[in-house]
C-alpha cells in the first residue's frame, strides 16, 4: 500500500516512515501543507497520516482539499491538538481518524491496519469494464475469463 505522512518534525516522520516501511508499505513524506497538497494531487494514496500543525496551510485545510477533490484516500489525523473540538472539526471535515500525540506505536499500528483493511478491494469487486480482483485467492478476470499472471 502507498502511504503519504505529512509531517513537519523529521524525527517523527523518519520514525512513522520506516514503521510503515517495516510494514511492507510504499512511504511518502511531505513536511508542509502545500507540498502534501500538491502530491495528493499528483498520486494516488491509500492513506495520509496528517499532521495539523504545519508551517504554511494546516493539516484540516489539506483535508479540506482532499475531500473537495471527492479522493477517496483514508486519513488517519495525527496531532498534538487533543480539544473536543479539534477532534469533531477534523472528523467533520473528513477525517476516517483521530490520533493525538504523544501516542503508542503498537496503537498507530494497529489504527493502520484498521484503516487500511477498510479501503482494500473486496473480493469480486468490479473494477473497470468487466476487471475483477479476488484479494482472497489472488485471482483476475477479464469478462468472467481468468487471467494468468506471474508472482510479480
Amino acid at each position: 500500500m502507498r502511504i503519504l505522512v505529512v509531517e513537519d518534525d523529521p524525527l517523527l516522520a523518519a520514525g512513522l516512515a520506516r514503521v510503515l516501511n517495516r510494514g511492507g508499505h510504499a512511504v511518502d513524506r511531505a513536511d508542509t501543507g502545500i507540498r502534501a497538497d500538491n502530491m495528493l494531487r499528483a498520486t494516488s494514496y491509500e492513506l495520509v497520516v496528517l499532521d495539523v500543525g504545519l508551517p504554511d496551510i494546516d493539516g484540516f485545510e489539506v483535508l479540506r482539499r482532499t475531500r473537495l477533490r471527492r479522493a477517496r484516500t483514508s486519513v488517519l489525523v495525527l496531532t498534538a491538538r487533543d480539544g473536543i473540538e479539534d477532534r469533531v472539526h477534523g472528523l467533520d471535515l473528513g477525517a476516517d481518524d483521530y490520533l493525538t500525540k504523544p501516542f503508542a506505536i503498537a496503537e498507530f499500528e494497529a489504527r493502520v491496519r484498521a484503516l487500511l483493511r477498510r479501503t482494500s478491494i473486496p473480493s469480486g469487486r468490479r473494477l473497470f469494464r468487466g476487471l475483477s480482483v479476488d484479494t482472497e485467492i489472488k485471482r483476475v478476470k477479464v469478462n468472467q475469463v481468468p487471467v494468468d499472471l506471474t508472482v510479480r
